[in-house]
């Protein structure tokens, strides 16, 4: 058995795809009108967005529970400051301010749209 698919709910499908490419993902602009969407990223695996009415329409008490969607590795410090400070002007919530980590890794987290926090990090 392996890890072959991440998903995430969302009100908004073609804002949610909005943020995640300007975190380089290449998720066609044709797919901002539909109520499923996933792309299959350079290690293989899978990531999907669900549209919250599409998945109420069988199951009425589904709701979304923002999470932790992950953590994206910057080339270095200077591009998580970058990264973050452009989402945020964007009007994206920041949820952690960049800092350098104890952990030796310069350090930011952001929200998507429906608040699941997306990580920025790279090695000091």
């Amino acid at each position: 058995m392996k890890l072959d698919l991440i998903g995430i709910l969302v009100t908004d499908m073609q804002r949610s795809l909005e943020f995640y490419r300007k975190l380089g993902w290449k998720i066609p602009e044709i797919a901002d009108d539909e109520d499923h969407v996933e792309i299959r990223l350079e290690d293989g695996l899978r990531f999907a967005w669900d549209k919250l009415s599409m998945i109420q329409s069988y199951d009425p008490e589904a709701k979304i529970y923002p999470h932790g969607v992950g953590a994206f590795l910057c080339q270095n410090a200077a591009e998580v400051d970058q990264k973050f400070f452009e989402l945020t002007a964007l009007g994206y919530e920041a949820h952690a301010q960049p800092w350098d980590a104890f952990w030796g890794q310069r350090y930011a987290v952001v929200k998507d749209p429906d608040g699941h926090t997306v990580d920025l990090f790279a090695p000091l």
